[in-house]
């Protein structure tokens, strides 16, 4: 049985550009009404750090309609997850730009006293937020899909009342970041984790839920859509290294491609379900929870997503979360 988890990135651009009207209000409103009109469910997963620190800032005169779409989705019953960049939390603005910590880009790599603090702070946040003090997300992302080293932020994920990770995809590696996800090609479409997020461990803290990814030839990878979206969101000049790492990344035989609705085409997305589901045909009793992607930055094609849901109807995919998905990992009898 398939069923597919849409997820929503809520966030500006990594280097910190972006207008928040342009780049998550307005294009999270349209994808809302998608969704509301196919009667489609979806998770968004806040960057809870990045607005804090705005609002905190005055960064973006748009802030309080950002807060008031967030309380919004929470009164219509869209499930909230959290994402989180913490290079935000010690960011400065500067002759209106946003200077970065990078030192804290990645979660996993910062002490364990450092990971229970932002933790801890961005979820105060969203609750105040929301005006909701025993809000607690089921589901967490990482910045950059960065969760390794895995064993202090799972531990303090699970402490903090969260059980489902997705920020794994099958096949990925960034040398930059020693970040290799490579192993978990082995695995199913969910599993336990605890020590390494690679290695399923059937006492795990946490599940994961990693986002779909089919490997392709790197060069199914560049679309004229793609490559206009990462132009649109360069941040400016790259070092030698980082272009060195970045192209270490990709030359090998096959690339993950990641199910992204908002930089994949209708076809390519077509094309990636038409093998699920013929894959399902042989072993329709596995359960088999696909989780899509997309970001608010992103999204410039209305037509592509509404092609593609109308692909799913035709073909009886339910859409559902992942309160959803965790109920059924956890009671087998109601997968079906």
């Amino acid at each position: 049985m398939i069923e597919i988890v849409f997820t929503l990135d809520y966030e500006i651009y990594g280097n910190g550009r972006g207008a928040l009207l342009d780049f998550i209000y307005e294009p999270a409103e349209q994808i809302k009404n998608i969704f509301r009109n196919h009667g489609v469910p979806f998770v968004v997963f806040v960057e809870a750090a990045e607005i804090e620190i705005i609002d905190a800032h005055g960064g973006d005169p748009a802030v309080d309609t950002i807060k008031r779409q967030l309380r919004d989705f929470r009164t219509k019953g869209i499930e909230l997850g959290l994402h989180l960049h913490p290079q935000w939390y010690n960011a400065r603005y500067e002759k209106s730009e946003w200077q970065l910590d990078l030192c804290e880009y990645n979660l996993c790599a910062l002490s364990t006293n450092r990971i229970n603090c932002l933790i801890d702070r961005s979820l105060a946040y969203l609750r105040k937020v929301l005006g909701d003090p025993g809000f607690t997300p089921i589901s967490f992302r990482a910045g950059n899909w960065l969760l390794q080293p895995t064993r202090e932020v799972a531990n303090s994920l699970a402490e903090h009342g969260i059980k489902v990770d997705s920020s794994v995809y099958k096949g990925g590696v960034q040398h930059a970041h020693k970040l290799d996800y490579r192993r978990s090609l082995k695995n199913g479409y969910f599993w336990q984790f605890s020590e390494n997020v690679n290695v399923p461990d059937p006492q795990g803290v946490l599940f994961e839920i990693p986002t779909y990814t089919q490997m392709v030839p790197i060069w199914n990878i560049f679309t004229a859509k793609r490559i206009r979206l990462q132009q649109q969101g360069a941040a400016g000049k790259t070092s030698g290294g980082q272009k060195i790492s970045r192209l270490r990344d990709y030359l090998r035989p096959a690339y993950p491609m990641k199910l992204d609705f908002c930089r994949l085409t209708t076809a390519q997305m077509i094309r990636m379900f038409d093998k699920e589901i013929s894959e399902e045909r042989e072993d329709p009793d596995s359960f088999r929870p696909v989780v899509a992607i997309g970001h608010t930055k992103d999204f410039v094609d209305s037509a592509t997503l509404e092609a593609f849901l109308s692909y799913l109807e035709k073909n009886e995919i339910p859409a559902v979360t992942f309160e959803e998905v965790h109920g059924k990992i956890m009671r087998p009898d109601q997968k079906r």
